[in-house]
């Protein structure tokens, strides 16, 4: 997030670079500084004539060297944007030319969703020697939570912990979706109030009491009850709650188990730091591992790899239901 508010600001600084290659899996950055560039970089009325945005799947590298190469009516700069670039990746290497010599007076930016340039080819070395290039890559899912904080931090909204967690199970690893959900929590919040998970729940539809933070907390607690009936609600809304992320999330979680066992120092700072996760769960996660000393959690994880296996049809043929119900017994027993 760093390089992306450097870049930002520089460009508002007037540090202007010709070419601006943005690449790589997480859309939500290219799309954020692809779309400064067009909503600051020329005056409204500089626009209609000085700039284009053109498609990847729609021209060719010599239409867009060709459009590059045209100068600019009554401005100081022209700017054309290349969205769904990735597109051209069988031809982008014919850029390499006019990147070594490009139009000074027009900003190119290409947008190259999903893929990444291979930097042992010319293209990229040029690139980075004359152009801005930026490589947007996904964050990791225990990053999301504190993402998502400071998206709303930046809106002058606060977040729950446990909301936010909540969010980023329901959510996953797509900024673009989270941001989206988030805008909409922010109008209906409102600065200076705060997301709770009952917020969440009548905004977006996320049970607070139904969901994969619910029942790692019931297994780690040992509530059979509980874990039982959140499993019974995700196998009656399996669109909502794939066994998969359960799965996934319960292994996240008791890997974090075993990892705790091995940390010396306890203290809140130190846990949080070792586990990657929010201080405000230390305490929960220290009560937890009272339950689930270093043999049971080695046992467990095994049980989470047998069951993710059969969850994709090895060796077993079982409803949705049955899977979770085996689970959750094996998981507890």
């Amino acid at each position: 997030m760093n390089s992306i508010n450097q870049l930002i600001t520089d460009i508002k600084g007037g540090k202007i670079a010709p070419i601006y290659f943005l690449m790589g899996e997480e859309s939500y950055y290219i799309d954020m500084i692809s779309d400064y560039i067009e909503s600051n970089l020329l005056l409204e009325e500089e626009k209609g004539f000085n700039q284009v945005v053109l498609y990847g799947k729609e021209v060719s590298i010599q239409d867009i060297i060709s459009y590059s190469k045209r100068y600019p009516m009554m401005a100081e700069r022209q700017v054309v944007i290349v969205k769904e670039a990735q597109n051209l990746i069988k031809t982008i290497e014919q850029l390499v030319d006019y990147v070594k010599n490009p139009q000074p007076s027009t900003v190119l930016v290409f947008n190259y969703k999903y893929k990444t340039l291979d930097k042992r080819k010319a293209l990229y070395k040029s690139l980075s020697k004359s152009a801005v290039v930026f490589d947007s890559k996904k964050i990791y899912e225990d990053k999301i939570p504190s993402w998502i904080q400071n998206f709303l931090k930046s809106k002058q909204i606060t977040i729950t912990p446990k909301a936010a967690l909540i969010l980023s199970e329901f959510l996953g690893n797509d900024l673009s979706k989270i941001a989206n959900e988030l805008n909409k929590l922010v109008i209906v919040v409102g600065p200076g109030k705060q997301v709770t998970s009952e917020i969440i729940e009548e905004n977006i539809g996320i049970s607070k009491d139904f969901n994969n933070f619910e029942l790692q907390k019931a297994i780690g607690n040992l509530d059979h009850k509980k874990a039982y009936q959140i499993v019974n609600y995700f196998s009656q809304n399996q669109k909502q709650h794939p066994f998969v992320l359960t799965i996934s999330i319960l292994f996240m979680y008791f890997t974090k188990l075993m990892t705790l066992h091995t940390v010396s120092d306890k203290s809140p700072a130190a846990v949080s730091k070792a586990l990657g996760v929010n201080p405000y769960f230390v305490s929960e996660y220290l009560s937890v591992s009272k339950n689930f000393p270093m043999k049971r959690i080695s046992g467990v994880l095994k049980t989470l790899r047998i069951y993710d296996v059969k969850s994709k049809g090895v060796g077993a043929n079982i409803s949705s239901k049955d899977l979770y119900y085996e689970l959750i017994y094996n998981v507890l027993k």
